[in-house]
């Protein structure tokens, strides 16, 4: 599990940057220029994410066994999931009033997305992989809404018709995901 304790570490550590170091990324970004800066940022996440598939398939192969999921989980990990996208796309689509609401719901839909996954898998990779996940996802959403209340930043009040789209987006997403290619990509269909 080594390679994806050192994938976690590069991947969430590049962007824990902002939650413990936000002066440092300030001036780091200044002294060196933004696009080296942003070119640093995106291979370190690349190699990192690289390093956590490549260390969760190895781990998956020798992986101790910490707890066996209840019946019926997978359906509440589905739904959770399904939350899980419709966040995500508030984070991209202007002008919903879901981002207005949750403020970071990029970092919401992460920990529900990791959250949901650690209910349904016991084995230590993955508890280790998910709770990762989970805790840097709530670190981020905390910073992030404290650094908002500080600046006193509010999101634009967006309108029915993006939130529509943005739900319709992350359901139809999560359920391509979930259907035609969580299979091949995992290596288990949690839909079939």
């Amino acid at each position: 599990m080594g390679i994806l304790v050192i994938g976690l570490l590069l991947f969430l550590g590049v962007h824990s940057i902002r939650i413990v170091a936000d002066p440092w990324r300030t001036a780091m970004r200044a002294r060196i220029g933004e696009g080296p800066w942003k070119g640093l940022y995106s291979l370190t996440s690349i190699v990192g994410f690289a390093l956590i598939i490549w260390g969760y398939g190895i781990a998956r192969r020798e992986s101790a066994v910490i707890w066996t999921p209840p019946m019926g989980i997978r359906h509440l990990t589905i739904l959770l999931v399904a939350i899980a996208f419709i966040l995500i796309a508030a984070a991209y689509v202007p002008g919903n009033r879901i981002k207005r609401v949750v403020g970071h719901p990029m970092s919401a839909g992460t920990a529900i997305w990791a959250f949901g996954h650690l209910l349904a898998n016991g084995t230590a990779n993955a508890v280790l992989l998910f709770a990762a996940f989970l805790v840097w996802a709530v670190a981020s959403f905390l910073s992030a809404r404290h650094r908002d209340q500080v600046a006193g930043t509010t999101y634009p009040a967006g309108t029915a018709g993006r939130d529509v789209v943005t739900v319709v987006g992350g359901l139809v997403v999560w359920a391509v995901f979930g259907y035609f290619l969580h299979g091949p990509l995992i290596g288990l269909n949690p839909m079939g």
